[in-house]
């Protein structure tokens, strides 16, 4: 059974604005920088998989770390088990950072070869774990709690190294994505006759910008903003793939590039360097589903592949790295 999909959430972005310094492409570095992370799928009474232990974190040279201090199932409200759905889990885009409820409870974010900061106990309200999704910026410096359920609740935005609230985001706009800064945040939310809006909001929670985009754009996603605030990356599927590039502040198509990617499905779209998109492509197979993960170059279309690797076999659900 292919393994489930923890968040399609995606950190997105990098192309630096004119009169701005451009930003340096993230690196991964082998043993420094997680893959994913994944929680084991063990079979319960009646045929049905549920999650079990410990989150792991992969790493890019393939050893395993085990987040003893994590909450693997997720809770409800009132601190019981959900027994099938598995506690929310985030990895930074660089690699470098993961963020999680601890087993007290609380909101943590721990960075590689440095400590781990837990959040204030009324960082969030009082909900069901399975019910919070959690997302890094590239670099992990800032952490989005995305709050679903019957009762609308805000986005909250995080500090990550001191854990303070910088905003909130509105409970009606779906949360697509960080910038490569970590400054805005994209989301997409319901506009007039039945359309998709996209909207841009600062990480302390003013809306920078909302526009209706065409439907190349809006009706392919995930979406990804890079980090001048305005320029949206989506890939168009099918015969004829295409890379297309979208100014929200112009409201125009600038760049319509004819791609060729691996197999796979899409499952994560970022950008990774001034003119360069990253992709996350996702293959069920019996033996494990299978990652590819590819650079285009946004000037020329060039695909090139930056790596693979086959999760565990064992694994009920990942959330891989972004970029």
């Amino acid at each position: 059974m292919r393994a489930k999909i923890l968040t399609v959430l995606v950190a997105a972005a990098l192309a630096a604005a004119p009169g701005v310094a451009h930003a340096e492409p993230h690196a991964h570095q082998g043993h420094d920088s997680i893959r994913y992370a994944s929680i084991k799928s063990c079979h319960a009474k009646g045929g049905e998989d549920k999650p079990c232990g410990d989150w792991r974190l992969v790493m890019h040279d393939g050893e395993q770390s085990v987040l003893h201090d994590a909450q693997g199932v997720a809770l409800d409200a009132k601190g019981k088990s959900v027994r099938y759905s598995p506690a929310p889990i985030a990895v930074s885009g660089n690699g470098q950072r993961v963020a999680y409820f601890t087993k007290t409870g609380r909101l943590a974010v721990r960075t590689l070869g440095g400590g781990v900061k837990v959040f204030a106990k009324d960082a969030l309200p009082r909900v069901a774990q399975n019910d919070v999704t959690l997302l890094l910026s590239d670099d992990g410096g800032r952490l989005a709690a995305i709050i679903s359920g019957e009762k609308a609740a805000s986005t909250r935005v995080f500090d990550s190294a001191t854990g303070a609230r910088l905003g909130t985001v509105p409970g009606d706009r779906s949360v697509l994505g960080f910038s490569f800064d970590g400054d805005e945040v994209l989301t997409s939310v319901g506009g007039d006759e039945s359309v998709t809006d996209l909207a841009v909001y600062s990480d302390t929670g003013e809306q920078v910008v909302r526009v209706t985009p065409p439907q190349v754009v809006v009706s392919n996603g995930p979406q990804a903003l890079s980090a001048d605030g305005r320029t949206i990356a989506s890939i168009v599927q099918g015969a004829k793939t295409q890379l297309v590039l979208y100014d929200l502040r112009t409201d125009e198509v600038t760049a319509r590039k004819k791609i060729k990617l691996p197999a796979g499905d899409l499952h994560m779209v970022d950008w990774t360097g001034d003119t360069q998109v990253t992709l996350h492509l996702v293959q069920d197979l019996s033996g494990g589903d299978k990652m590819t993960i590819v650079q285009i170059d946004t000037e020329t279309g060039a695909v090139k592949v930056r790596d693979k690797y086959t999760m565990l076999k064992d694994t009920f659900v990942f959330a891989a790295c972004g970029g």
